[in-house]
């Protein structure tokens, strides 16, 4: 045989052999989609829709509905206020949503607070977003913590309402709706401060352009030390207008420090510059102690979730506030703990367990009392 014929019947065989492989892998592909042709489904419009929440920036999916300032208030109090305060003024965890805006900010649209040289120290939730729609989503999709996605559009409507009023955006008397809320939006004091030049939205019709912003590159050469700054207050001047942690209002990081104790011991306390002080609350009458013969979590658990405390507390883990054992474990040589942590658990206060605030809880005496022997007696589950 000659070499050409050689060469060709090797090229055949090539050939061949390609058909075969090309048919043998259609064949397994075949295989693997008809053992596949049983499983899962189609979506249905109904769970399409369940899951297709989102509200863009053009209030498209914004659902009809509306809400009042007051009914915003009432709905607040009940299930927002014990996380992010009864004026949104919340701190550390939750970072404070309104405040740092003014009359001007609403009128020009760019909040005076975040530019260059201003002396703001803390940026809160409406100093910064640009649209209200994302304000309505996230409220939507992720409130309140513990039962997320359970408020009806109304109630988004009168929380979104409400907290715009206490950033002096909407009056006290305002309903807002799907109607309006365009109209709304023009008053947000940060609205013009937004750029789409960073082509992340989904095309052009909100504004975007089609060149991403990741175009830099590190520099990593000369860079500058991290500055920390720092304040103290000379030992001459410390208690010179009273005790400053009784006079700072709870709004974002800050906090006064104790200074009716020395610099050191009032560090010391805290575990930082900043110091609390921990008050005995007005004890209640003993009369009004339940004494329960039950001592597991579960002849308590029903107040527990009623007044939403397992919301911060855990049984074993810190939340938001610490864990009921760490509690348990903190006053169990206290004799008077059930008539203490009755009174605190009324009465609310922070410094304690750090510097988040546990509101006021509106339980009576005897609740108050039988969860405070719980803890008193261990926490037993």
């Amino acid at each position: 045989m000659s070499r050409f014929k050689r060469v060709r019947c090797s090229l055949l065989v090539l050939a061949c052999l390609g058909t075969m492989g090309t048919a043998f892998a259609q064949t397994q592909a075949a295989a693997r989609q008809a053992a596949l042709a049983n499983i899962g489904r189609t979506a249905t419009p109904a769970e399409v829709k369940a899951w297709d929440i989102d509200v863009r920036p053009d209030f498209k999916g914004l659902p009809k509905g509306q809400g009042s300032v007051r009914q915003g208030e009432v709905l607040w109090e009940a299930q927002c206020a014990s996380c992010h305060g009864s004026f949104a003024e919340s701190s550390e965890v939750f970072t404070p949503i309104a405040g740092g805006t003014t009359a001007q900010d609403v009128k020009s649209g760019r909040v005076d607070g975040l530019m260059p040289g201003a002396n703001q120290p803390n940026r809160t939730t409406l100093m910064k977003v640009s649209t209200l729609s994302t304000l309505w989503d996230y409220i939507n999709r992720a409130m309140p913590w513990t039962a997320p996605k359970t408020l009806t559009p109304d109630e988004v409507y009168a929380a979104t309402a409400y907290i715009l009023f206490l950033g002096n955006v909407l009056p006290e008397d305002f309903t807002l709706s799907d109607a309006n809320i365009r109209e709304v939006q023009d008053r947000l004091p940060n609205r013009n401060g937004m750029t789409t030049a960073h082509a992340m939205w989904p095309g052009k019709e909100l504004g975007g352009t089609a060149r991403p912003d990741v175009q830099g590159s590190n520099c990593m050469v000369n860079c500058k030390a991290e500055v920390v700054i720092k304040s103290f207050l000379p030992d001459y001047a410390r208690n010179a207008h009273g005790n400053l942690a009784e006079q700072s209002r709870v709004v974002g990081e800050s906090r006064g420090v104790d200074t009716t104790r020395p610099a050191s011991a009032a560090a010391a306390q805290s575990g930082s510059s900043v110091a609390q002080v921990e008050r005995a609350p007005a004890a209640i009458p003993v009369a009004a102690v339940v004494k329960t013969a039950a001592t597991g979590a579960a002849s308590v658990m029903p107040l527990l979730q009623k007044n939403t405390c397992v919301a911060c507390h855990g049984m074993d883990n810190k939340l938001v506030g610490p864990s009921f054992k760490d509690i348990a474990n903190k006053y169990k040589d206290r004799a008077d703990a059930v008539n203490y942590l009755s009174g605190k658990i009324k009465a609310g206060g922070q410094g304690v367990w750090g510097a988040i605030p546990m509101p006021p809880q509106a339980l009576s005496s005897a609740e108050s009392a039988q969860i405070s022997q719980w803890l008193a007696q261990g926490a037993a589950k």
